[in-house]
């Protein structure tokens, strides 16, 4: 029997490196792995960020007002929509809800084709960073709209389904976590030769951040905060793995930091080991795909009072979780884990063993049975 024919929209494939684009190539990898024929349609970018995998077929973008990296489908081109025709989907997987997801989930009602999505962004969150606070309402009246037209809504942890709830979405939601390559990320790759190489003696205690560099993943406080450490305690060193276009401007704000720069693969994973504790106040992420490569590399995680954070990170046991607005907080728990040894290395402990929890094959093929039951649902 014929495997179901799997098509996917989402607002970035290959453009940005980020968690949302790592998540839906490495889902499309495990489709086409177990027999699925799928195609992704996306922005178009001159400039991949990184090399797809699977069939891709980019739509027309353009750059964000103000945000030149990312590209927005104004449309979706006849030539494009024919190319989804021609695939004849069983299903449609929508990421992002926006204008191309939009056309997606118009093209699907109209084709009477089941439509799933789901959830890696917390949008709302975002638009403080922007001004544009005022326009939370009017999104959320969208995103009701929106999801009530999906079969079924992914969410990455219980704690943003229960945040979904609240806010008043209904769809049928289930949970679809992320996960952890817990053999490349990983304690063993700690290397005292990489901290020497980067300027770390033996005995300094590293605080590190790892993100995309841009001012929504909440700069300003890890600015501070990285100020205030290594001003209390001269044992402290900060790092910063990512790139960006507020790199530049962030970097001054934090004179002693250590920028590597973009690290993936082997890389990343060393740059974790080599660390000592890791530091995150971001609250726009849904799940925290950093936030979990960091504990499987055996670190502490103090990390910002969020959804994406409150179902990893357990206060008192393998880190510290605060609001995300609280310099002082965070200063106070990063300055606690550094000078504590003893505390550093049973939370070192608990986030790898809560780590290897996250194992991608199991919840790539719980997907895989949540597809199934909406098309058997369709077929009955």
């Amino acid at each position: 029997m014929p495997k179901p024919r799997i098509a996917i929209f989402t607002g970035n494939y290959n453009h940005i490196r980020d968690g949302v684009s790592n998540t839906l190539n490495r889902l499309v990898g495990h489709l086409e792995s177990k027999g699925y024929p799928v195609l992704v349609f996306g922005p178009w970018t001159p400039v991949p960020a990184m090399e797809h995998v699977g069939n891709f077929v980019p739509v027309y973008a353009i750059p964000a007002p103000g945000r030149a990296d990312y590209r927005i489908s104004l449309g979706f081109p006849e030539t494009e929509r024919q190319k989804l025709r021609d695939f004849k989907p069983d299903l449609i997987h929508i990421a992002t809800p926006d204008i191309l997801g939009l056309h997606a989930l118009r093209f699907a009602m109209k084709e009477n084709i089941p439509v799933v999505t789901s959830y890696h962004t917390h949008f709302s969150s975002y638009l403080k960073y922007y001004g544009l606070g005022f326009l939370e309402k009017l999104l959320w009246v969208y995103l009701h709209w929106f999801y009530e037209k999906c079969e079924q809504l992914y969410a990455p942890s219980e704690s943003m389904i229960d945040e979904l709830k609240r806010i008043g979405v209904r769809t049928e939601m289930k949970l679809w976590t992320r996960g952890v390559d817990t053999s490349l990320f990983h304690p063993r790759n700690r290397s005292e030769e990489w901290r020497r190489k980067n300027g770390f003696q033996e005995d300094d205690i590293v605080v590190t951040f790892v993100s995309r560099l841009v001012w929504e993943k909440n700069l300003e406080v890890v600015a501070s905060v990285f100020n205030r450490i290594m001003n209390s305690n001269k044992s402290i060193r900060t790092l910063v793995v990512g790139d960006g276009p507020a790199r530049d401007e962030f970097a001054q704000k934090v004179p002693g930091t250590v920028f590597t720069g973009y690290l993936g693969g082997v890389d990343l994973a060393r740059a974790y080991a080599s660390s000592d504790i890791f530091f995150f106040p971001s609250d726009t992420e849904s799940f925290g795909n950093v936030t979990l490569e960091a504990m499987s590399s055996g670190l502490p995680a103090v990390v910002a009072e969020a959804v994406g954070s409150r179902s990893i990170v357990k206060n008192h046991i393998n880190g510290f979780r605060t609001e995300p607005d609280d310099k002082s907080g965070f200063a106070e728990f990063l300055l606690e884990i550094s000078v504590n040894q003893t505390l550093r290395r049973e939370m070192a402990e608990a986030s790898r063993q809560h780590a290897e929890l996250y194992d991608w094959s199991r919840i790539l093929d719980q997907l895989l049975l949540y597809y199934g039951d909406v098309l058997k649902r369709k077929n009955n």
